[in-house]
């Protein structure tokens, strides 16, 4: 079986999953821009071959490796790269190459443009945010007129809370049609409430392998938008009510063999959309949660989500399980603040839970800040606590 990992060298743990795919017997194809010997050893030994292209931006060269693999070893059979921001086009490298597995350009819209999500997120029972899809500064004051301020403007195809804006007043407003990018943009109702996710390995059944989730508790727009420090815990567990919504959204979005990161808010008080507590749809993700969080299952699971999906690419099952029910916290500070516990107390007062510690990379510390500590724990409690007490400033 021939499988085509698009960047296998970012994020950096994602050699994991072309470690799992080649144990288990398959050819791993690497297209990357970065050189072979920047490469970890542990990727290099994971990989049948590498091809190198300037940059992967550029669909030509791009589509000229795919060809090559194609011609060498023979049809592909798998063809990811796990990452948002290259989801289209792996999707257009499948409708090209005929390679059956996973999304074709057909089959985009309802996940990458946050308008079209919400048709299936209904399907699934689950309430959706109103919005409006931002035309002139008339049409959103209308708009708002409706929902009240704040609002939230963010691409309607964007990655993660890149390029979001909170808008709170009439001041807002115009500084967002001032500097606002030439592309699609939708505005929603501001919700109130927790990013809690779904995350699971679905097999071409539709049938959860795994499930976890995440819980963020520093908001992840203010932490991109406003450069704030971030914490986000995983747990191993997850509330019956957020797994069966996770439930109804993989049944409703038709998803099969594929590793997805499903986000929902949990209200904090009541509001129009719903009670406090209610689950409200935020936006799905088609691929494993981002950065370091795949290891971060491992740790709160005592598993590896890197085997259990290299299982389910390869023989749509795993005997893989969870062996404990923990919940891993990270910890993330932004560089020049003063923090009243130094690096090196954080390191002393917690080195019985510390898991790892060290810089994040600069591609991801605009999401996550630049100096991460993990960390687990048995209960949310405590890793809330150790959270608040590594983030609190002078």
């Amino acid at each position: 079986m021939n499988f085509i990992y698009i960047s296998p060298n970012f994020p950096a743990n994602h050699w994991n999953f072309c470690h799992h795919l080649k144990e288990n017997g398959l050819n791993v194809l690497g297209i990357g821009d970065a050189p072979y010997d920047e490469l970890s050893p542990e990727l290099k030994s994971s990989l049948t071959e590498y091809y190198k292209v300037s940059t992967l931006e550029n669909t030509d060269e791009v589509f000229r490796a795919v060809a090559f693999f194609t011609f060498k070893y023979g049809k592909i059979d798998w063809l990811e790269s796990n990452n948002e921001y290259w989801l289209e086009r792996d999707a257009w490298l499948r409708t090209e190459f005929n390679i059956t597995s996973g999304f074709h350009t057909q089959d985009m819209e309802p996940v990458k443009y946050k308008s079209k999500m919400k048709e299936n997120y209904r399907k699934a029972g689950i309430p959706v945010a109103r919005y409006h899809m931002v035309d002139d500064e008339a049409g959103c004051r209308a708009f708002i007129e409706t929902v009240g301020y704040p609002v939230v403007a963010k691409p309607d195809n964007g990655v993660g809370a890149n390029d979001t804006h909170k808008i709170r007043n009439e001041e807002d407003l115009k500084h967002f049609f001032l500097t606002k990018h030439d592309e699609p943009y939708i505005m929603e109702e501001y919700i109130s409430g927790e990013v809690q996710t779904y995350d699971a390995i679905i097999n071409s059944r539709g049938e959860p392998l795994f499930e976890n989730g995440n819980v963020t508790v520093t908001s992840l727009m203010e932490t991109v938008s406003e450069q704030k420090n971030c914490c986000l815990y995983e747990r191993s567990i997850l509330p019956d009510d957020l797994k069966d919504a996770g439930r109804r959204t993989v049944k409703a979005f038709g998803v099969k063999s594929r590793m997805v990161h499903m986000e929902f808010f949990r209200l904090d008080r009541d509001q129009a959309i719903g009670k406090k507590g209610d689950i409200v749809a935020l936006e799905v993700n088609m691929r494993p949660s981002g950065g370091i969080s795949p290891t971060m299952m491992n740790y709160a699971g005592g598993t590896d989500v890197y085997k259990i999906w290299a299982d389910m690419i390869a023989f749509d099952h795993s005997e893989k399980r969870k062996e404990r029910e923990e919940v891993c916290v990270m910890a993330s500070r932004r560089k020049g603040r003063n923090f009243v516990l130094s690096y090196e107390e954080v390191s002393e007062t917690y080195k019985d839970v510390l898991i790892e510690e060290g810089p994040i990379e600069p591609a991801l510390s605009g999401a996550m800040a630049d100096y991460m500590y993990l960390a687990n724990f048995r209960t949310e409690e405590e890793a809330r606590a150790f959270g608040a007490a590594v983030l609190e400033e002078q």
